[in-house]
């Protein structure tokens, strides 16, 4: 499990947890990737949070979070977020929004662009076709990939867990 997380996710986890530090965010859900052993986002996102001080029992790892609208449909319906504050880069982040409300949660934007990347052209060029796609993916609202059992953010995140995490933990 790769424990440093890549520069524009420690911007989005940094901004998540000042949020849950001012008690604007009671809970963190973590959505990311991890549809292969090799690659998991989550399991790296909830030990950073962790080693911030954050209490596992309050951090949710969303193991099918496989695209913006999935992480948003999986947020409603597994999670059953109904208020939420969406946390990524600022290029990102009207889409992000776009996609909740279209879905009927009650949902914020926070902007997590700390520094410069050198990726925006790249990203601008993939934002513009995710835009187009999630435009009728918000109309026609397919189920996503995994749907799931109910695991309310309003309990325990541990239950998210796959793997014990206190190999990696460091009390901070």
């Amino acid at each position: 499990m790769r424990s440093i997380p890549a520069a524009w996710l420690q911007d989005r986890l940094n901004v998540g947890i000042s949020l849950y530090q001012a008690g604007a965010a009671p809970k963190l859900l973590m959505s990311g990737d991890h549809g292969r052993v090799e690659y998991d986002e989550v399991n790296t996102m909830k030990l950073w949070a962790m080693n911030r001080g954050i209490p596992a029992e309050d951090v949710f790892m969303d193991h099918a979070g496989f695209s913006t609208y999935e992480s948003m449909y999986r947020a409603r319906d597994v999670f059953q977020a109904q208020r939420i504050i969406i946390v990524t880069q600022e290029f990102h982040l009207s889409r992000a929004v776009y996609v909740a409300r279209a879905l009927g949660l009650d949902a914020y934007g926070a902007a997590s662009s700390e520094r410069v990347y050198g990726t925006e052209k790249a990203d601008n060029s993939r934002e513009f076709l995710a835009r187009v796609k999630d435009f009728f993916t918000a109309i026609l609202k397919p189920d996503p990939t995994y749907l799931g059992d109910p695991i309310p953010v309003s309990g325990n995140g541990n239950l998210t867990n796959d793997k014990p995490l206190a190999a990696s933990y460091q009390k901070p």
